[in-house]
């Protein structure tokens, strides 16, 4: 079989587009918003404006975080089936209402050359155009350079095909080609993306194509001139990974079939492990934030428990055993989202539509707030503001028979909200656990206060969409 594709080296380019992308639209954005109420300024008034002040900035601000919530710098993602410009509109048109409504509640109708007539309104319909047409053109901008991607994968066992399914329903990154230990062809091979063409003993041929990527095999035996020609490629841009390099640089997230003991060893990071620096930090910054959201929520968490009270009969609060910090169990507080006898026949997952849960404990679970109480746990030092979610012991001892390194979630504290609720939706079996752990080793490994923070972001709109379970 014999493939030719043009000498231009595309390295890493789809990579570094995917991670500048949003930044490229924020700018965008900042730079619309600006011309928009430029524009209408002086139309309105024939002369262009001295300069923008506080109120300008406040409204900027108000509008781009909207944006944010609604994960619109993801332009080519969905949100229960609505693409970015439908999400765009809403968000715009909500920011829009606030305003309004908070300009009206004031009276300051008048008193700001924004809230002068044939201003704000008008603005905000031309930046609403500006910022669809722009996620419109990133779109296809990624889409191009995603149509020109080839991969190359050394490996064909079991596990490499698998990832290579993954790979291609997971992310659309182009084309993948496999170059397999023998020269038979791999009988797993079932998608016609996954394009077998050769053994490693074509390497030379094909390592001098161009290609986005080249991804190695977990298990798999390179001779020294495999490794020599692997150097020669990365050092002229192109990267190499192996399996868990792609999903951890790609995903965001570490699949724990691909891991190994040498893995753990000798890999970079785990900062949250015990005696580091990092840890005592985290811990600092737990009590300070969970001290002043409690004072916070006092107020709402008090409103929750009288509705609560009034929909269902039983205790407000609900105690349930978890697993901790190296697997020692504690008891978490949560609000009563279920009826009170739910678990008479014994543990089980929850589910989407699950019978037990009551109509205001529906609301709670959709919004996350049925977590508020375990503020508390954080205080007493048994949880973290952020962190993998502690699991039921009783569904430990099946998911630690059924997922490899399974354990290592529980070598830091379990926390209120984390990396894989933010990531992955809501799901309750051994494969959603398995999906999560991957996620929760990504945290554990790359941890830092700045994955903290953007967490802490995510969580916030998660909740404000309701993609909570």
């Amino acid at each position: 079989m014999s493939i030719t594709f043009s000498q231009s080296n595309q390295g890493n380019k789809l990579q570094q587009i995917q991670n500048i992308l949003p930044i490229l639209l924020l700018v965008g954005d900042i730079l619309g918003l600006v011309l928009s109420f430029t524009l209408a300024l002086w139309l309105r008034f024939g002369q262009p404006i001295d300069g923008f002040d506080l109120v300008f900035y406040g409204f900027f601000l108000l509008t781009l975080v909207g944006l944010y919530l609604t994960n619109s710098y993801q332009p080519d993602t969905q949100i229960a089936g609505l693409r970015a410009p439908a999400r765009i509109l809403i968000s715009n048109m909500i920011v829009g209402g606030i305003t309004a409504a908070l300009v009206y509640l004031a009276g300051a109708w008048g008193q700001h050359q924004l809230f002068g007539r044939g201003i704000l309104l008008p603005s905000l319909g031309v930046f609403t155009i500006w910022a669809v047409m722009l996620r419109l053109l990133a779109v296809k901008w990624v889409r191009s350079h995603t149509q020109q991607s080839r991969w190359l994968m050394l490996g064909a066992s079991k596990t490499s095909l698998q990832f290579g399914q993954i790979f291609l329903e997971s992310n659309s990154l182009g084309r993948l080609f496999i170059l397999s230990e023998t020269s038979q062809h791999p009988t797993q091979l079932i998608d016609k993306r996954l394009n077998h063409v050769g053994s490693l003993n074509d390497l030379p041929t094909w390592i001098q194509q161009s290609w986005s990527g080249v991804i190695v095999a977990t298990q798999i035996d390179l001779s020294d001139a495999d490794v020599r020609q692997l150097m020669d490629i990365r050092l002229k841009g192109i990267p190499v990974y192996r399996l868990l390099d792609v999903c951890e640089t790609l995903w965001y997230k570490i699949p724990s079939s691909l891991v190994q003991d040498s893995w753990l060893v000798f890999s970079a990071g785990f900062n949250l492990l015990p005696a580091g620096i990092s840890l005592k930090l985290k811990q600092f910054i737990d009590m300070i934030v969970a001290t002043l959201l409690l004072l916070i929520f006092s107020p709402l968490m008090l409103l929750i428990a009288l509705v609560i009270k009034i929909d269902s009969p039983g205790a407000v609060f609900y105690t349930q055993v978890r697993t901790g910090l190296h697997g020692l169990p504690f008891k978490v507080y949560k609000f009563r989202s279920m009826y009170h006898d739910a678990e008479k026949q014994g543990a089980q997952w929850a589910n989407k539509s699950d019978p037990r849960i009551t109509k205001v404990g529906h609301w709670l679970r959709i919004m996350r707030i049925d977590e508020l109480p375990q503020i508390v746990n954080v205080l007493r030092g048994e949880m973290s503001l952020i962190g993998p979610r502690p699991e039921r012991p009783e569904f430990d001892i099946k998911l630690k028979q059924e997922i490899p390194y399974y354990e290592v979630r529980y070598l830091v504290k379990p926390g209120i909200t984390g990396w894989a609720q933010v990531m992955y939706p809501y799901g309750a079996s051994i494969e959603d656990a398995y999906e999560k752990l991957a996620y929760d080793l990504y945290y554990i490994k790359n941890y830092s206060l700045w994955l903290d923070l953007a967490i802490a972001f995510k969580t916030v709109r998660v909740v404000l969409l309701g993609k909570g379970r």
